[in-house]
C-alpha cells in the first residue's frame, strides 16, 4: 500500500474517486477509504520500557503477610473443591468478588434470608446469582463461556450435592465449625481454607492437614478476616480487607454471623 502524502486531500464524500475505481474497491471488500493517520512508531529503546502487569488468573481474595494480593483461581478447567471453616462474611464476599468476574454463583443454603442483600446486590437470573434450598440446585450447565461457582451453605452436616464440581463448575462448602464430617471433606478438597477456630478444633485440623504444630495452635487466634488457606504444598495466611462497597453491604469482616 502506498502511503498518503500529509498534504493530500482526502475527499469524505468520494466524490473524486472513478466509479470504476469505487466498484473495483467495494468490490474486493475494502470499502471507502478512511481517514489517514501517521503511523505510530517505537524505538527499540522505548520498547523495553512496554510492560504489563501479568500475575495469577483468579479473583483476589486478600492479602498476604507481605502485603501482596492473594488470589484465588476459582475458574478452572477441572473439578475443583474447596472448604472453608469460617463464617458467612468471607465466603459472602468470595461470592461478590467471583460474581464481578462474570462468572455465575449459585448458592445452597438452608438460611436464604442471609443472602438477600448479596442477591439483590449482584442480580439474580442465569447471568449473575441464584438461590436454591438444600438439595434442590439444578444442573448449571457450566462451560468455558459462562463458569460457576457454587456455594454449599448448608450447616455442620451438608447433605451430599445433586450438583458436584466439574470441569468450570468449581464447590466451596462453607462449615462455621469443625463438624464429624469436616475431616472426610478436607481431605478430598482441594483447597481447605480456615479461619479462627477453638484449641480442640485447631488439633484436629493440624492432624488432618499435616499442619506444623505452630502454626495450627495459631488458629485460636486469627484476628477476624484472616484466613490461613491450605493446599497439599502451599499455606498462606491471608487478611480480607473489605472494599467500601462490600462493607456497606455486608458490615465490617467478623468470624461469627
Amino acid at each position: 500500500m502506498t502511503a498518503t502524502s500529509p498534504a493530500a486531500h482526502i475527499d469524505p464524500t468520494g466524490a473524486g474517486q472513478s466509479a470504476t475505481g469505487l466498484r473495483e474497491r467495494l468490490r474486493a471488500g475494502l470499502g471507502l477509504l478512511g481517514p489517514r493517520h501517521p503511523r505510530h512508531t517505537l524505538s527499540m529503546a522505548e520498547v523495553e520500557t512496554l510492560a504489563l502487569p501479568v500475575g495469577d488468573d483468579g479473583v483476589v481474595v486478600g492479602v498476604n503477610s507481605e502485603g501482596q494480593p492473594a488470589v484465588l483461581g476459582v475458574n478452572r478447567p477441572t473439578p475443583f473443591d474447596m472448604v472453608l471453616i469460617g463464617g458467612l462474611w468471607t465466603a459472602q464476599v468470595l461470592a461478590l468478588r467471583v460474581a464481578a468476574t462474570g462468572a455465575r454463583v449459585a448458592v445452597e443454603t438452608g438460611r436464604a434470608g442471609h443472602w438477600a442483600q448479596v442477591l439483590q446486590a449482584v442480580g439474580g437470573g442465569q447471568s449473575g446469582m441464584t438461590v436454591h434450598e438444600v438439595g434442590r440446585v439444578p444442573p448449571q450447565g457450566a462451560s468455558a463461556a459462562a463458569p460457576v461457582l457454587v456455594i454449599r451453605d448448608c450447616g455442620m452436616r451438608p447433605p451430599r450435592g445433586r450438583v458436584v464440581s466439574a470441569p468450570w463448575q468449581s464447590v466451596l462448602t462453607l462449615l462455621p465449625y469443625l463438624s464429624p464430617l469436616a475431616p472426610r471433606l478436607m481431605r478430598q478438597a482441594r483447597l481447605v481454607g480456615v479461619q479462627r477456630v477453638s484449641p480442640d478444633e485447631s488439633m484436629e485440623i493440624g492432624r488432618v492437614t499435616g499442619l506444623p504444630r505452630s502454626e495450627y495452635e495459631a488458629l485460636p487466634t486469627l484476628a477476624d478476616g484472616v484466613t490461613l488457606w491450605c493446599t497439599e504444598r502451599d499455606r498462606q495466611y491471608v487478611m480480607t480487607q473489605p472494599t467500601d462497597s462490600e462493607v456497606g453491604l455486608l458490615g465490617t469482616p467478623r468470624r461469627m454471623d
